[in-house]
């Protein structure tokens, strides 16, 4: 007689799988396991139950007590995703053709009973179960790899032998199958900085989590793919990512680069595809409203607009203003009429002559980086 099933917690490849083990004992050493002769039972399901951050393009592997026939009924996972189930001695494996979306909840539920999953010697699972688990977001490791090749980076990023060797695909489906799964693991490969752009980009860049070059990075490809420009990693991101990156679809801008630097004569210095293409004098804040040192994306522009707000005295203003690039809530480079240029007369934006912010208009395109200094 079988003796009470013992519950163990067992550590599996790296995660933690829940095990019911026999009270029988082992075989030998060098023997072969016996053979079961009743019903089978379910050992354990990968990933455990309640795990968090799953790779969702990871196999899921249902464990039994004896091997399933190849005929068995396989589990059921919601949300469903393609893929196939496979019979290999005592569990059955399945292997997602297109990973689960980042942050879902997955439950994998495994049939009993006369309609439920069944053993090589006919044997059935007594008790049906079901494991629930998470799985984790897109990494942003792999985005920064995919905006780098499509040139909204200042820098390219190529992989590596063995991150080329995952990336050898027999077809364009299977090509977009993997961008998902190696949106989970990305592969190995390095990044690369184009010439010419000077050190406070540089100490800007984060290559494996989020950081103000990516962002801007990810702005700019928002702005040319019609989403909303707002930084976010959201789904509509990521789907517009891989079809540009499965279509070769590069940066049709180019990369932008400025520093507004606030050491007399204050200037702003622009650079673009690595060459510097303007260098202008320049206005910032006055000391009661400084244009705040930092580094900034663009995120919205105008050809024109009044630009109303209220003076250190209290009094209000509406000035019409010219070729306008917000990057600081209310801090933007744009044209204002000024006797003279290369000190502090604003109220924080970064004041240009009109020849010199007509110029700069057509570089400091959504997501361009705008470094504040000195």
């Amino acid at each position: 007689m079988i003796g009470a099933a013992a519950a163990a917690v067992a550590i599996a490849g790296g995660g933690f799988a829940l095990s019911q083990n026999s009270g029988s004992g082992a075989a030998p050493s060098g023997q072969a396991a016996p053979a079961a002769s009743g019903p089978i039972r379910l050992e354990s399901i990968t990933p455990s139950p309640g795990s968090k951050q799953v790779d969702g393009a990871n196999p899921i592997v249902v464990s039994f007590s004896a091997p399933v026939a190849a005929n068995s009924p396989d589990p059921t996972l919601q949300p469903a995703v393609a893929g196939t189930w496979n019979a290999e001695g005592n569990e059955l494996v399945f292997t997602p053709a297109a990973a689960f979306k980042p942050a879902s909840h997955v439950t994998v539920s495994v049939p009993a009973g006369p309609s439920g999953v069944r053993g090589a010697n006919g044997g059935l699972l007594t008790n049906a179960a079901s494991d629930h688990f998470s799985t984790g977001t897109y990494s942003s490791l792999r985005l920064a790899e995919l905006l780098g090749q499509l040139g909204y980076l200042p820098l390219t990023w190529a992989a590596d032998e063995s991150g080329a060797a995952r990336q050898q695909f027999t077809s364009a489906d299977d090509a977009a199958e993997s961008q998902a799964g190696e949106a989970y693991d990305p592969p190995a490969g390095r990044f690369s900085w184009k010439p010419g752009y000077p050190s406070e980009l540089r100490s800007a860049w984060r290559p494996n989590g989020a950081s103000t070059v990516l962002r801007g990075a990810v702005m700019a490809f928002e702005s040319q793919h019609g989403l909303a420009i707002n930084g976010e990693l959201n789904a509509k991101l990521w789907k517009a990512v891989f079809r540009a990156a499965q279509g070769g679809q590069q940066n049709a801008n180019g990369y932008t680069y400025a520093i507004a630097s606030k050491s007399l004569p204050e200037t702003l210095t622009i650079w673009h595809n690595g060459q510097i293409v303007m260098r202008t004098l320049a206005n910032t804040g006055i000391p009661v409203s400084p244009t705040v040192d930092g580094t900034f994306p663009v995120y919205l522009r105008y050809r024109f607009q009044i630009m109303s707000g209220t003076n250190p005295d209290g009094s209000a203003y509406a000035d019409p203003v010219s070729f306008v690039s917000y990057f600081n809530g209310g801090d933007a480079v744009h044209y204002f009429p000024r006797g003279s240029y290369g000190f502090q007369q604003s109220l924080g934006c970064v004041e240009l002559p009109y020849n010199s912010a007509q110029h700069a208009y057509p570089f400091l395109t959504y997501g361009s980086l705008v470094t504040v200094t000195g």
